[in-house]
């Protein structure tokens, strides 16, 4: 699934697009874009259709990509560390980063229940996108996109 709001650059898959993205902090693997980018787009394609949910998926999606970069890449895997799931994975309380954001953007953050709503991969695009590690300008359109905020 790619987002409307990446469209522009993930569509092609040139970038990490959030989905792969959201796999890669569920196996705790670090793909740097250049390594991405070495990648064959079949190689591109089969980590954006590959399921990550269950332990065995997860298993095999990490086997996949450590694979990949065995064989696309000179250098080698790099475990991702410091991977904070309750951020995104608890429907309970929308985080702290979220709420910072859109007080940035001045824009209404989602409310308790749009936040509880969320399936976890919007809410793990919140999260990433509010993140400061993390280019910030998609928040808004995300926002727009998952229902949160009108369209205009």
């Amino acid at each position: 699934m790619i987002f409307d709001f990446e469209r522009d650059f993930a569509a092609s898959l040139r970038c990490i697009p959030m989905i792969v993205r959201q796999k890669l902090d569920l196996v705790k693997i670090k793909l740097t874009l250049r390594q991405w980018s070495r990648f064959p787009a079949e190689a591109r394609e089969k980590l954006v259709a590959l399921p990550c949910a269950t332990p065995q998926e997860q298993q095999a999606y990490y086997a996949q990509v450590a694979k990949d970069i065995d064989t696309y890449c000179d250098d080698a895997l790099r475990p991702l560390e410091n991977v904070d799931y309750a951020a995104w994975e608890k429907p309970d309380a929308c985080p702290p980063d979220v709420l910072r954001q859109a007080r940035e953007d001045d824009v209404p953050p989602p409310t308790a229940a749009q936040w509880a709503a969320l399936p976890p991969l919007k809410r793990f695009v919140l999260v990433k996108l509010a993140s400061s590690k993390h280019e910030n300008m998609n928040f808004v359109p995300a926002l727009k996109e998952f229902g949160l905020l009108p369209s205009t």
